[in-house]
């Protein structure tokens, strides 16, 4: 005898109810349709768009996170990288396809950045994504080479004004999250600090170390074995907060106040995706970062997990492309 169901249920408990085949009546009203969208979803392989080389921290990202969403929902999340154009590329991609949910996209600080950064770009950055959930919260590190003789944050700053132009420091590429936090640095310092583009962050540190330049940023992670090593003098974290990988170093707002860059990564799907899977893609977000074996291993990279709803990472995204965005005019950083 078949029995029908009428319900009100979570999404994801009502979704476990129709793929075990029962004869479900929804509700009635706006709260039972949204549910049965979300319940349904996701119903093919998805793609997490990724604007990145495969082995880059948005990558490993996306790969942590998608991993555990095939484990959840048992359709394959692939990653598809998109190294090309400071993750424009990606974004274009993203918001060319199917608006159904299944698409999504992983972005750093870069994707606020790039806002600013190019003057025409093939989207618009606020309205055609829709935040689904910031991921992690990370910090870039100030590591200045040891023939510099400088110990803190104020030492660098003091030096750097004694001799005006003549300490440089470099980063991976014009316009990276590196540039924008050691311009802001600069302005904030009120010091003149030549900046020198590199392919890559260990290009720059590898003349960190033989003292061709006086400091960079970059990432914790990246940074780590460096500072571990004494390869190099590590100043200060850029986030507000110490990081649980270095307790003992201090913030460089605590040698220069009111100083922070988060070098954050999240979740963006298209802006016309339904509303109901973009909750439902949210809240598995908030599920995954906690889990013990993720927050490991993102604590290995040198970030901490930091979910939020999409309303929230909406506004974040928001006032990340005004403050960088008044940096990268302040500082007269052009694209290349």
């Amino acid at each position: 005898m078949s029995r029908t169901y009428l319900i009100d249920l979570p999404a994801a408990m009502l979704s476990k109810l129709l793929r075990l085949g029962l004869p479900v009546a929804l509700c009635t009203g706006a709260g039972g349709a949204l549910a049965a969208e979300a319940a349904r979803f996701p119903v093919q392989p998805m793609r997490m768009l990724v604007g990145f080389a495969p082995g880059s921290l948005t990558d490993i990202l996306a790969r942590t996170v998608g991993q555990k969403m095939t484990d959840t929902w048992g359709q394959q999340v692939v990653v598809d990288n998109r190294p090309s154009g400071g993750g424009v590329v990606a974004s274009q991609t993203m918001i060319n396809a199917n608006p159904d949910g299944h698409t999504m996209l992983m972005v750093s600080a870069q994707h606020a950045i790039s806002a600013t950064l190019f003057p025409k770009l093939p989207y618009d950055t606020l309205r055609d994504f829709a935040g689904i959930s910031q991921v992690v919260t990370g910090a870039h590190v100030l590591a200045a080479s040891r023939e510099l003789g400088v110990k803190s944050v104020k030492e660098l700053i003091a030096a750097a004004k004694a001799r005006p132009g003549q300490i440089s420091y470099g980063s991976a590429g014009v316009g990276s999250g590196a540039h924008i936090n050691g311009e802001m640095f600069s302005l904030e310092a009120g010091i003149n600090a030549p900046y020198i583009p590199y392919k890559g962050p260990l290009e720059a540190m590898n003349d960190v170390m033989s003292g061709r330049i006086g400091f960079t940023w970059l990432s914790l992670g990246v940074a780590a074995p460096f500072i571990r090593d004494g390869r190099v003098v590590a100043l200060g974290v850029s986030t507000p907060k110490r990081s649980p990988m270095f307790p003992n170093l201090p913030t460089v707002g605590e040698g220069l106040p009111g100083h922070e860059f988060d070098q954050w990564f999240g979740l963006l799907g298209n802006a016309k995706a339904p509303r109901a899977v973009v909750n439902q893609v949210s809240k598995e977000v908030a599920r995954i970062v906690v889990l013990p074996d993720v927050r490991e291993r993102l604590q290995n990279l040198g970030t901490d997990p930091k979910s939020s709803s999409p309303e929230e990472f909406d506004r974040f995204i928001r006032s990340q492309i005004d403050r960088l965005g008044k940096v990268i005019k302040a500082a007269g950083i052009k694209s290349e």
